[in-house]
């Protein structure tokens, strides 16, 4: 080719790119090829030798930067501008219809309707483009807060590195306009069943363990530091959720719109007026669950209308107004060899079926749960047994039941050892308790457990301090309670095996960056037993500091929503244990501490409840804007609630503060209070 001009030169490379895009387009969303196969290839080399020749017209968008830069150190943290919900799980008509019911009342409506579409097996991300280019991605983590992973998702070819039309008699053209600014999408990265098979074949050829199932294999690529990785694993994606608002007035226009971006979208969904649309549509595909190129565990649901599904708002972590409609979990049979216990964080001493390996929902199972020595006794089952074993939403394996027709008479009955296995402390089961527990303060398994949640995701969160790490150094006796991960060194580390220099500095690094975490993390983290995530926020949103929440008495602790008799008197006695007012102590002398819940003082004391649906803000967003002022949201209705703020389709709330006396406003007059 003759040399070209330095214009000619970058009007080729726009030119090569639009192309290549194009190409991708057809190729990755509307699943054809206009090319035959070499024909991208030879494009992209020549593209390559131009910006090459020419690097001041390489663009992020580039076809040739989807694989690129050094390997990374670790992945930087992104929060969610919207968290990342997930989905409350339907295994039956009469759940559908029993959560139809429930969101019918909320929106005070008695029809709805709805958009249906598979629920691929995979690993959730989000896009984020800027003026229409690829500039983030990131995984959801634990919804508020997820891992950049930019460099990896540049790999997967569906993924556009810009919204430029692609075609420019596209019906959906009038979208490009409004692609200005910030754009974000949200889906789902998968591995195909043929791309699985074929990575699965490579490792067996070269004499290495073969991976469990695709979704794992997929998370894992993205979830490596060298792009490289990834880029030689085939990942696919699905995108089915739009955030920004670009007109959409239905879940179904999010679908029409992010395809019109050059997104890949689902083939198979469909529109439903009702649910008996939906049982059609889930019943259809059941049946060509395995003839599908990916795996699914089910389908999703969504109220179709955009308004009803914000007005329905969310639930903890899940919204309201989608579920997932679950495929019945895949049953198996195998033989039960044994019955052990584990010890856990707060001395429970929990049963699990020890089995012969049987592979179930596309991973090998040795493992299962027996919950409780009452469960194992109602459901007769015994030690030898034949057994149904099932991964109940496709996820815990759990023994269903044993073939009783089966059994030759040598099968044992299981009894709850009187001892702790580990440290042989007494094994108690309390009155009226169903989970015997090791009564040793010392327990070796506890102490461990204890750690292990101490460290865990929504606790302290330290990347690199997994549960065979801490097992290793318990075992090494560089750790026997939390504090102690403050006091490590990298010398303490790099005598340990597979401690090398690089590997324990970044661990230390990782631990002293999480010296300070939020108050109710470091509260969830303590492992005060009836103390779970949502309690832990409830105590920091309550009294605003741990030294408040140490001296409150058991009275005060029952004051905060959701705390029973039980709850506060565990919380009660926990602060007063000598061993626990111990390990305060060291994390302080540690340097471990938390951020303080930062109030202004506009509604201290004031109690408000939000009833039926407010226009401008979600009931989420309202409540945090009274708690940022100082202000307690409740969701019951008391003598002692101050105001109930009253929307549109109030519930039987408004009638219970009409009888108590309670102030009712309207959404107008509550924002003149927050302002």
């Amino acid at each position: 080719m003759a040399k070209l001009s330095k214009e000619e030169a970058k009007e080729r490379i726009g030119k090569l790119k639009a192309e290549i895009n194009k190409i991708r387009y057809h190729y990755h969303v509307l699943d054809e090829s206009i090319v035959p196969e070499g024909v991208k290839d030879s494009l992209q080399h020549e593209l390559q030798e131009l910006e090459q020749e020419y690097p001041e017209f390489i663009t992020p968008d580039s076809p040739t930067q989807r694989v690129g830069g050094k390997p990374l150190e670790k992945f930087e943290k992104v929060t969610h501008e919207t968290p990342m919900l997930s989905l409350n799980d339907a295994f039956s008509f009469e759940e559908l219809k029993a959560w139809e019911e429930r969101i019918k009342k909320v929106v005070g409506l008695s029809k709805l309707d709805y958009y249906a579409e598979l629920k691929i097996d995979g690993f959730a991300i989000a896009l984020v483009y800027e003026n229409g280019v690829f500039v983030e991605g990131s995984t959801r983590g634990d919804g508020r807060t997820g891992e950049n992973v930019t460099q990896n998702l540049k790999t997967i070819e569906s993924i556009p590195l810009n919204l430029k039309p692609i075609e420019q008699n596209t019906k959906e053209k009038e979208f490009y306009e409004r692609i200005k600014g910030r754009v974000e999408v949200r889906g789902e990265v998968y591995l195909s069943k043929k791309e699985f098979e074929r990575i699965n074949k490579e490792q067996e050829a070269k004499g290495l363990p073969t991976y469990a199932n695709p979704r794992n294999l997929a998370a894992g690529s993205i979830r490596q530091l060298d792009p490289r990785v990834a880029a030689g694993r085939k990942l696919d994606t699905y995108i089915y959720e739009l955030t920004t608002d670009l007109g959409q007035k239905t879940h179904e226009d999010e679908h029409k719109i992010i395809k019109s971006l050059g997104f890949k979208t689902s083939k198979d969904t469909k529109y439903c007026p009702n649910l008996q649309c939906i049982q059609e549509f889930y019943d259809f595909q059941g049946k060509r669950r395995e003839k599908l190129p990916f795996q699914i565990d089910g389908m999703v649901l969504i109220v179709n209308d955009e308004d009803l599904f914000k007005r329905l708002g969310v639930v903890g972590k899940t919204p309201r107004g989608a579920i997932a409609y679950k495929f019945p979990p895949e049953e198996v049979t195998t033989k039960l060899l044994d019955i052990r216990v584990n010890v856990g964080r707060t001395g429970a001493v929990t049963p699990y079926a020890v089995m012969e390996p049987v592979k179930v929902a596309g991973s090998t199972v040795s493992r299962a749960t027996l919950h409780n020595e009452d469960e194992i006794k109602r459901k007769d089952i015994k030690i030898g047994d034949t057994v149904i074993l099932r991964k109940a939403g496709d996820v815990i394996p759990e023994v269903v039941s044993p073939i009783k027709d089966l059994r030759t008479g040598k099968e044992k009955e299981f009894k709850m050892p009187k001892e702790c296995p580990i440290c042989g402390g007494p094994v108690v089961r309390p009155k009226g308790e169903a989970v015997a527990r090791c009564l040793s303060k010392d327990c070796f398994a506890i102490e461990k457990e204890r750690v292990i949640h101490f460290v865990s995701k929504d606790a302290f969160d330290i990347i690199g301090l997994g549960e065979k790490i801490v097992e290793q150094l318990f075992g090494a006796g560089l750790v026997t309670e939390p504090a102690d991960i403050f006091a490590l060194t990298e010398g303490d580390l790099k005598p340990l095996e597979r401690f090398a220099e690089k590997s324990a500095k970044n661990l230390i690094d990782s631990i002293q960056e999480k010296k300070t975490v939020t108050l109710p993390r470091f509260i969830y983290a303590l492992g005060i037993r009836h103390v779970g995530a949502q309690t832990a926020q409830d105590l920091a949103d309550h009294f605003g500091d741990l030294n408040k929440l140490e001296k409150a008495s058991v009275e005060e602790l029952q004051e905060v929503e959701g705390i029973g008799d039980v709850a506060a008197k565990s919380i009660y006695e926990w602060f007063r244990d000598k061993k626990n007012i111990n390990l305060l102590k060291k994390l302080k002398e540690h340097g471990v501490s938390y951020e303080k819940v930062r109030k202004t003082h506009e509604l201290d004391g004031k109690t408000f409840v939000i009833t039926g649906s407010l226009e401008s803000m979600t009931r989420e967003e309202a409540e945090e804007e009274i708690r940022k002022r100082g202000g307690k949201a409740s969701s019951s209705v008391s003598k002692t609630t101050d105001y109930v703020v009253v929307g549109e389709n109030p519930g039987s709330k408004l009638q219970k503060a009409e009888k108590l006396g309670v102030k009712t406003i309207d959404e107008k007059e509550f924002k003149k209070i927050l302002s």
